[in-house]
């Protein structure tokens, strides 16, 4: 196996870690969460405060293997134009400099629910209301993330159209991913019912991700076709 080849390959595996991003970003919620009633979602993180916490523990190694796959990529990547190389990783610590955040709102949220010695002051029909705030903060950093989610992936996409030792038309499917993303973040900060139906109209462009993944862990880079900037 070839140097490129297996540097394609390694950031293919850590594409895949993406996989747990369902479990804490859509699982675990439809499980815990009901939206605007407090007593509730308490009932529910409580009942399940198990699963709540591999979700926070998951949330955290989404941020750790989204690092580590911008680094493998800009391995990868970086004799195609290494500034762009950059661009790409300095979005990705920036959106999971945000998910850490995110995070935080969660645990803060979970301290709360469980009361303690620091939350005797309060009843608990407050802490709840406190709490259910928390977790909302939880979703709207996520909703913010969603413009990086999609800008990383411009230089990426822009990389592998030319790169010659990656497809073209994943390229700009990449490109097209990271747009449609984009689109849907800035839709959010003015209508978060449209920019939902948006995330679900465009299903079919967010498979580039799983494409592209797929395409590094089986396929591999082609050395003979590198192409120095």
């Amino acid at each position: 196996m070839t140097s490129l080849k297996r540097t394609a390959r390694i950031a293919g595996v850590w594409y895949l870690g993406f996989t747990f991003g369902p479990f804490y970003l859509l699982y675990v919620p439809s499980k815990t969460v009901v939206l605007n009633d407090a007593a509730a979602t308490a009932a529910r993180i409580l009942a399940h405060e198990t699963l709540f916490r591999w979700s926070m523990l998951a949330e955290s190694l989404g941020v750790v293997i989204f690092i580590g796959l911008s680094l493998a990529l800009y391995r990868l990547l970086e004799s195609v134009d290494r500034h762009r190389a950059r661009q790409m990783v300095a979005l990705v610590l920036v959106s999971a400099a945000l998910s850490l955040v995110a995070l935080a709102f969660n645990a803060a949220a979970l301290l709360v629910f469980r009361g303690g010695d620091g939350f005797n002051s309060l009843d608990v029909h407050t802490r709840e209301a406190i709490a259910m705030i928390l977790i909302r903060m939880h979703g709207q950093a996520n909703g913010i993330n969603q413009i990086f989610w999609g800008l990383w992936l411009l230089p990426f996409g822009w990389l592998v159209v030319r790169s010659r030792f990656l497809p073209r038309w994943l390229g700009y499917w990449l490109l097209l991913d990271g747009v449609a993303w984009a689109v849907v973040g800035v839709t959010w900060f003015f209508s978060p019912d449209w920019a939902n139906a948006m995330f679900h109209y465009l299903q079919p462009i967010f498979f580039a991700e799983i494409v592209a993944m797929l395409w590094l862990l089986i396929v591999g880079a082609k050395e003979h076709e590198v192409r120095q900037p």
